[in-house]
């Protein structure tokens, strides 16, 4: 039986900051794990894992995913574990500073079960996905790939200061690859060179994604696809910390996507689901679907499309 949604990335234990809070050490976190949690918070049931974790986290690691209900995993064991140091100011502005790199992750650490699945989620942290791994994918699966591409695009320094940065022509070969993109609005800018969102929308899908989603925070979503923009607007609320709500949007759109194929139904669920992220810190926020259900009705008429 093929899996609802397999999920690649490096899992990261980080240390969070806002001017509500801080976290009491490192806690879990990571694109690929948010999203997965999500998923399985909904009530998606197969679901597969794969990164790479350091000996200083990996019994940690496998006892906080099992305990949320994430059993089928592929850990290869890395020198150190990833993790940031995430400090937002008022505005809501974040700098990142890296606590430990993780190792890349290569086509022979994906078990081929895994690749019987509906969709792959692709979610790096920093550096971990590469050309190689999304040509080996599409090559090897029929699953529909989701690209979240924040990690492909940083860098770091010396002093672990993560920078943005694109290399373009390989990012559009990886496009080519995708069914859905799902950058935030500063990673559209540096993708694409656009500063309007929407432009950045449409040339991510000109560049060979099927569906092109640019998030904006609290000023909710853009998705494009056939030629058509649908602006979603985001749930009010009082973010108390921000992180993962990307990671989220992304998980929760695929659940729901897969049960109705509808971007907008599938859109409007995700923006959702990440306004109840943000109103908690860590990865066991409440998620109930009927809470999701209720915020969408309150939402889906501000929904907006044009050509």
């Amino acid at each position: 039986m093929a899996y609802d949604i397999v999920a690649i990335g490096n899992p990261v234990y980080d240390i969070i900051q806002t001017p509500n809070l801080v976290t009491d050490g490192r806690i879990l976190s990571g694109c690929s794990t948010n999203a997965l949690l999500a998923a399985r918070k909904l009530g998606t049931k197969r679901v597969g894992f794969v990164g790479s974790v350091g000996n200083d986290f990996k019994s940690r690691l496998k006892a906080d995913l099992s305990s949320r209900g994430i059993t089928d995993v592929a850990l290869k064991t890395a020198e150190q574990t990833g993790g940031f140091k995430l400090v937002y100011d008022s505005k809501g502005n974040r700098t990142l500073e890296v606590l430990g790199v993780s190792g890349r992750i290569s086509p022979e650490d994906i078990p081929p079960r895994f690749l019987e699945s509906n969709y792959v989620l692709l979610g790096p942290i920093l550096q971990e996905v590469d050309l190689e791994l999304v040509k080996f994918i599409s090559n090897s699966s029929d699953a529909k790939i989701f690209l979240d591409p924040q990690g492909m695009l940083r860098k770091f320094d010396a002093e672990g200061k993560i920078t943005h940065s694109c290399e373009r022509d390989i990012m559009k070969h990886v496009l080519s690859l995708v069914h859905f993109v799902k950058p935030n609005e500063v990673e559209s800018q540096v993708l694409t060179g656009e500063t309007d969102p929407y432009r950045a929308a449409r040339m991510l899908v000109e560049w060979g994604a099927e569906i092109g989603i640019v998030t904006l925070a609290e000023r909710g979503s853009i998705v494009y696809s056939e030629g058509q923009y649908l602006s979603i607007p985001a749930y009010p609320t009082v973010a108390v910390d921000p992180t993962g709500a990307g990671d989220t949007y992304a998980g929760s759109f695929l659940v729901e996507y897969g049960r109705t194929h509808s971007l907008v139904d599938s859109a409007v669920f995700a923006s959702a689901t990440a306004s109840i992220m943000v109103e908690n810190i860590g990865p066991d926020f409440p998620l109930d679907e009927s809470n999701v259900r209720r915020r969408s009705v309150e939402i889906r008429p501000q929904v907006s499309s044009h050509r």
